[in-house]
């Protein structure tokens, strides 16, 4: 069984298509059910080879919702894609208190961290012994101002714990940190086209990301042929960042 959350949208939903184009049984969450719904029809009358897609709304920072989550898996677990978050700051004004600091950084904290501990810690139980565990934190880490960054840095921090935590019983936890990505939600229409262009000039490759790069990283580390590879943060950005 493979489950991904946020998968209602963006690069969540790329990866529960592959997973059901590839025959496997999909569990995707997502707060909302509109778009949950949605994959749920396209995985139906794409008829994608043996696999299926079923949804469950659940905010994985809830903690009431994940409970739920866990009661509903019933198999184990080979592959956990946790993709749910975002950057709550996008589309809203900066804060004008100190309480709307505190909201907006509570916020920021719970859809990115929170939401990936919490469900990691009801389903390891339930993970197979050879699962694969794949985070989300992002370019944004590395230079990102507001909250978004730092929330983003401490997911990568948390897998890398995980790795250590859950690695004698043959589970690999990773992270991988996205550049800019298109064709997502991400940016709630935000984004100007003059910015996505400084955005690819950035890269070394001369070209922005889309959700199939994504998903290629997530198949491989999903798959035995990553069986030596955990605790690690590996970049997607087309070069615009680089490790050392």
């Amino acid at each position: 069984m493979l489950i991904v959350t946020g998968g209602g949208t963006g690069i969540g939903r790329a990866v529960a298509l592959a997973g059901q184009a590839a025959g496997k049984r999909v569990l995707v969450t997502g707060r909302r059910s509109e778009p949950l719904a949605a994959l749920s029809d396209l995985s139906e009358q794409t008829g994608r080879s043996s696999g299926r897609i079923e949804h469950l709304v659940c905010d994985n920072a809830d903690v009431d919702d994940v409970g739920r989550l866990a009661d509903r898996v019933t198999e184990p677990v080979h592959g956990l894609v946790l993709a749910a978050g975002g950057n709550p700051a996008t589309g809203r004004p900066d804060p004008a208190s100190l309480r709307q600091v505190a909201e907006l950084y509570q916020a920021t904290l719970d859809s990115n961290l929170r939401s990936t501990v919490l469900t990691l810690a009801a389903l390891s139980g339930q993970l197979a012994d050879d699962a694969s565990v794949v985070c989300f934190s992002s370019i944004g880490a590395e230079y990102s101002s507001g909250f978004y960054g730092p929330a983003k840095a401490a997911v990568a921090a948390y897998a890398a714990g995980q790795a250590a935590e859950l690695g004698p019983r043959g589970i690999r936890v990773n992270c991988i940190a996205p550049g800019y990505i298109t064709d997502t939600e991400f940016f709630a229409d935000q984004m100007r086209s003059e910015r996505a262009e400084q955005l690819r000039q950035q890269t070394a490759l001369g070209r922005v990301g889309h959700p199939d790069d994504v998903v290629a990283l997530v198949d491989f580390l999903l798959s035995p042929a990553s069986r030596h590879i955990t605790g690690q943060n590996l970049h997607l950005n087309g070069g615009a960042f680089t490790t050392r």
